[in-house]
């Protein structure tokens, strides 16, 4: 089930609005709420779908002709500035408590791991094509179900257990399907090896972070969600330009010629920009006032919007060991959210 928006309840009695009593007013401001969550979860999944449609459009012949740090980097300086312009209002107020030096350092572990991720989720664009991206990337199901069982101690059912298993055949249905066709790809399904392993770190490496910050940022439910925003991105731009400066510093070194953050950046690559900043401070949000299991909804709906995309945008050709993966993760999904 998903969780509330709203998280704890506030004790603040509410006044007549509008002439309408108390009671009313409050179930009036709780539909609000809660058609404006439904919203958010909606834009949210074709945010989400976007960005492995979008990171192909970038592609010449076959390549990114921007380096993954420069992309990343700029999301992270776009949702900082993005997070302060929505905590002003807040400053303003004067009701803002800034969480503890410890409690600041906390959010260094889940930037490291969003680095990570960020940087591989770009790479393996050229390894696989946009429908084998979203349909693998439900072993984030498997792998988010795990650390809940053990960090948050959340128990499955033994139906839940069951949909976990199903979703695992699907993927490898998938991922030999995907084998089968060889070369770059154009409009077919297609995996390399390196793009399997790429995509199991990166499923693991997502539950782990994914998990841990639901967990902090519930532990200090009481801190604005801005600052902690801000906290968490402040360390992303720290990392994620370190990545850049490396990377700059590699292409020196083979006799490759300097290039700046922007180069390679098309019209394209802006968008994702734009995107993906908007679907962190949207899954902030989601893990804080709602959870990692709304998260997978998200992921999973996207998946199949991903597909209609594909096939209206690239002509996609679906092979049979598509369809039944694709099935296998319907059937899964179904099992385990009923």
């Amino acid at each position: 089930m998903m969780a509330s928006p709203w998280g704890k309840k506030s004790r603040r009695s509410y006044l007549p609005v509008n002439g309408l009593p108390p009671l009313q007013s409050c179930l009036n401001k709780r539909a609000i709420w809660t058609l404006l969550w439904w919203l958010l979860l909606i834009a949210e999944v074709f945010i989400y779908s976007s960005y492995t449609i979008l990171a192909h459009l970038c592609l010449v012949e076959g390549k990114l002709p921007f380096r993954s740090s420069s992309v990343v980097l700029c999301t992270e300086v776009l949702k900082i500035v993005l997070s302060i312009a929505m905590l002003l209002p807040e400053l303003r107020r004067g009701d803002m408590t800034m969480p503890s030096l410890s409690n600041c350092l906390l959010f260094m572990v889940p930037a490291v791991l969003y680095c990570i991720n960020n940087n591989l989720s770009v790479y393996m664009q050229v390894q696989m094509d946009p429908t084998t991206y979203q349909i693998l990337g439900n072993m984030k199901v498997i792998t988010t179900a795990v650390l809940y069982r053990v960090i948050i101690r959340r128990r499955l059912t033994i139906i839940q257990w069951a949909s976990l298993t199903v979703l695992g055949a699907a993927g490898m249905f998938d991922s030999y399907g995907g084998m089968q066709t060889k070369g770059a790809w154009s409009g077919e399904i297609h995996l390399t090896v390196s793009g399997l392993i790429m995509m199991c770190t990166y499923c693991c490496i997502s539950g782990f972070a994914g998990v841990y910050t639901e967990y902090i940022l519930k532990k200090h439910y009481q801190t604005s969600l801005h600052v902690q925003n801000t906290l968490l991105y402040t360390f992303g731009i720290v990392l994620n330009g370190g990545v850049w400066a490396v990377q700059e510093a590699g292409s020196g070194k083979e006799g490759g010629e300097s290039s700046g953050v922007f180069d390679g950046f098309t019209l394209y690559t802006w968008v994702i920009v734009v995107t993906q900043a908007f679907n962190g401070l949207i899954m902030s949000a989601i893990m804080k006032h709602g959870s990692n299991i709304t998260r997978l909804f998200i992921i999973s709906c996207a998946m199949l919007v991903t597909t209609l995309l594909s096939v209206a945008i690239f002509q996609l050709a679906l092979n049979m060991y598509y369809v039944l993966a694709f099935v296998l993760v319907i059937v899964a999904l179904y099992m385990y959210h009923r």
